[in-house]
């Protein structure tokens, strides 16, 4: 995985990041595109898309602080077929805009070149059990909140406060799959979706294809397959938010598996507010 990222990383330096073909490279790795996207954006902290638009806008300054003819010139040669579409490329990034670049020579926001390595230091125990389940059916009540990587989000708060208690109680009755119990389920996203991105929020339970759903309540079917089942236990939520990112840095580099697409569920085993155990389930196949 590190070496099929790296390899992506000079992909993109070599010029070819404008029409860049991910799923064609991911196949040709040995791997799939789902997978990839979600690796990079976890180990960079950025989509992939946003790292080449980044890339690209930092080496079109560079050629406008070198004393490049015309800015269209620099649009041009970037993939760009106007001056207009560049120049809001380009001030999204830098804040300013390509003339004032080729003026005044910044302030400039440059995006140095990617590298990653893979240190094993085993920081975070990993409790992981492959679980295998039939088809599932995951239904609940369904909100779209928006994506927050860190500490609480307040959407997904509300979204639950607002669902009675007695409500609560219904959908445990209705659980007879696993993962069991009450589930907090995410889906509907892009693979490498930055913060803010909508997504569906389901506060559910796991059923069987065949159980009777009553009315009024929201569905995600979900295929037939493997699941990475990761334990942990303390504070809410910085613990399930370190767990997330330990899988992409640890666990999926050291592992033959991969991610594939497919929501993203939780388990609440214990939780007092505070303090939470809980199972992260993701969907996998072997790599």
């Amino acid at each position: 995985m590190i070496g099929m990222l790296n390899a992506l990383i000079d992909l993109v330096e070599s010029g070819s990041g404008d029409d860049l073909d991910v799923s064609r490279f991911a196949r040709d790795h040995g791997s799939t595109e789902y997978h990839l996207r979600r690796m990079f954006s976890a180990l960079a902290g950025m989509p992939l898309s946003e790292y080449v638009r980044r890339r690209r806008m930092t080496l079109a300054a560079a050629d406008l602080v070198a004393g490049a003819p015309t800015v269209l010139d620099v649009a041009v040669r970037h993939g760009y077929s106007s001056a207009e579409a560049f120049g809001r490329a380009f001030r999204a990034v830098h804040g300013i805009s390509p003339v004032d670049a080729r003026r005044d020579g910044g302030p400039l926001r440059t995006q140095p070149t990617l590298r990653f390595r893979l240190s094993v230091e085993g920081s975070t125990p990993m409790d992981v059990t492959i679980t295998p389940t039939s088809e599932l059916v995951l239904v609940g009540h369904a909100a779209r909140v928006p994506l927050i990587h860190e500490g609480v989000n307040p959407h997904i708060q509300a979204h639950i406060a607002a669902i009675p208690p007695d409500e609560h109680a219904r959908l445990k009755r209705l659980s007879d799959a696993e993962p069991a119990g009450i589930l907090a389920i995410t889906g509907d996203i892009a693979p490498d979706a930055p913060e803010g991105t909508e997504l569906t929020y389901l506060h559910g339970v796991s059923v069987r294809p065949d159980t009777p759903v009553p009315d009024g309540l929201d569905s995600m079917r979900v295929e037939a397959g493997a699941w990475a089942v990761f334990a942990a236990s303390g504070p809410f939520p910085e613990t399930l938010q370190r767990l997330w990112a330990a899988t992409a840095t640890e666990w999926f580099p050291s592992n033959p598996w991969r991610l594939r697409p497919g929501p993203s569920i939780v388990r609440y085993l214990e939780f007092t507010g505070t303090h939470a155990s809980c199972e992260l389930w993701l969907a996998v196949e072997s790599a």
